[in-house]
């Protein structure tokens, strides 16, 4: 790169800060930089404290790490008798992505006691009558019962927080989780206020739930998403490709073909009249992302949003987050003993294709609240959770997409996506939602992966370039146990 290029490029990305910090303040801005450093060298633990004596007495039985979605569990174990505090480096319940949910996300959090009568449907502040998926060169697919909720995400964690405060819950706001170490009946915590020079205070929990997400030490998962846009007003609304629908989500959407090496997505979902929530996101692999990857792309964002959308357009809240991924083709994150809980992101449980950690999340609230409740009366306790059985096949399309061809195949990627979504077109809006929800079964996937094949042939010959032989073999053998766990 020339010295001239050089300093275009960091003006550019000195002009994304100064957005970011104008539309979110200064706190939201260190929290953008909190997690592109994080990328600078893998996460670890830091020096442990003593563990407890046997028979200690635990300071609380569940301590949260992380305060972000999986505050939502809080309140629900304090309702099951459990004394529970929860930990943030920054102030518990601030939203920092939007959320989108269908009907059984919506049931979800209905039925999860949290929140008073008709509380969230106030927190519903769009519908949609479909979405679409759209391809840079291809065509464009609607798509009906999906997605199709536009949640108050500000709104709904604040909620949260008040009935986690209204139960006794313990919120450390501005609080680090330095490092841990377990027991034989609780877990030694030191925690500091997210500042330089804080000195640690001890905490002791029966179980920590580390929800952390891409920030945790055992987020080992082999793929990351960084995303990166927020709530945006100004932009043109009306017909075509380039402007808003205030009724229609757009769940998936290309405008160029493979350009620095990446795959990159856009996605647009209205919420309150005037504002669309943006997102700009890519595939990559862990190893592949590095320190300052959501500020650069905070500034291709600002760069070529006009290609994506027109008008006037202006950060009214700035969303972002490093969303990790597990493709199912490599060893699952785990936790480090016993006592420890991933959920959320940490876990990468969700959709490694559609990456809906909140659809997942919500959907599996009371599953996930029982199953730490039983943790920390009994580590020993099996989870009652289970992984998507579609997961086993959406996992190697996320890997494929996390390596897409360039140079002269820079337009493959957008072909093989036009051609896959062509097929679930055809296939029904039943079988379409279903893969974007994470409930297709696994006869419907093998069917989806053979008719897409008999259309675009060359999928062989990229899946074949993309991907290590013993992934293949994987991908295989999981799908083959799925079709015979369905029979």
């Amino acid at each position: 790169m020339s010295a001239g290029a050089g300093g275009a490029a960091a003006r550019e990305l000195d002009a994304a800060r100064a957005r970011v910090r104008e539309a979110g303040g200064e706190a939201l801005l260190a929290r953008l930089e909190h997690l592109d450093a994080a990328r600078a060298e893998p996460s670890r633990p830091a020096a442990a404290p003593r563990p407890p004596d046997r028979g200690a007495a635990a300071d609380f039985d569940v301590v949260v790490a992380g305060g972000g979605l999986s505050l939502l569990l809080a309140p629900m174990l304090a309702s099951a008798g459990l004394r529970v505090a929860v930990l943030d480096r920054a102030r518990i319940g601030a939203a920092h992505r939007e959320w989108n949910a269908g009907t059984a996300e919506v049931a979800a959090l209905e039925a999860s006691g949290i929140f008073a009568p008709g509380e969230v449907e106030r927190l519903v502040v769009a519908r949609y009558v479909e979405g679409l998926c759209r391809w840079h060169g291809g065509g464009t697919y609607p798509v009906r019962g999906v997605l199709d909720h536009a949640i108050d995400a500000g709104g709904l964690l604040a909620a949260a927080r008040a009935r986690a405060e209204a139960l006794g819950v313990t919120l450390l706001d501005g609080h680090a989780l330095l490092g841990h170490a377990e027991g034989p009946d609780a877990v030694a915590l030191a925690v500091a206020e997210a500042r330089p020079g804080a000195a640690p205070r001890g905490l002791s929990a029966r179980l920590l739930v580390d929800a952390r997400g891409a920030a945790s030490p055992y987020a080992t998962a082999d793929l990351v998403c960084p995303t990166v846009g927020g709530v945006l007003a100004g932009l043109a609304e009306g017909g075509g490709a380039r402007r808003i629908r205030p009724d229609v989500g757009e769940i998936l959407a290309t405008t160029e073909d493979v350009e620095e090496g990446r795959q990159h997505l856009w996605e647009a979902f209205p919420g309150r009249p005037g504002e669309t929530t943006v997102y700009l996101f890519y595939y990559a692999r862990s190893g592949d992302v590095g320190p300052g990857a959501l500020l650069s792309l905070y500034a291709r964002f600002f760069r070529l949003l006009s290609r994506y959308k027109e008008g006037d357009a202006r950060l009214v809240r700035p969303t972002f987050g490093l969303i990790p991924g597990w493709s199912r083709l490599s060893p699952a994150p785990r936790a480090p003993g016993r006592r420890v809980r991933l959920v959320g992101d940490a876990a990468a449980r969700h959709s490694p294709l559609t990456f809906c950690g909140f659809g997942a999340n919500v959907r599996e609230l009371a599953t996930t609240a029982a199953d730490l409740a039983r943790a920390a009366a009994d580590p020993r306790a099996p989870s009652a959770a289970r992984d998507a059985p579609v997961h086993s096949g959406t996992g190697a399309l996320a890997a494929l997409m996390a390596r897409p061809a360039g140079g002269a195949r820079a337009g493959e990627m957008n072909a093989l996506l036009n051609t896959a979504f062509a097929v679930l077109h055809a296939m029904g809006d039943d079988a379409y939602a279903a893969l974007l929800r994470d409930e297709m079964q696994p006869a419907d996937f093998i069917r989806f992966l053979r008719e897409t094949a008999a259309r675009r042939p060359e999928v062989y010959r990229e899946v074949v370039s993309a991907l290590p032989l013993r992934a293949i073999g994987r991908w295989g053998a999981g799908l083959a146990r799925e079709l015979y766990r369905a029979r």
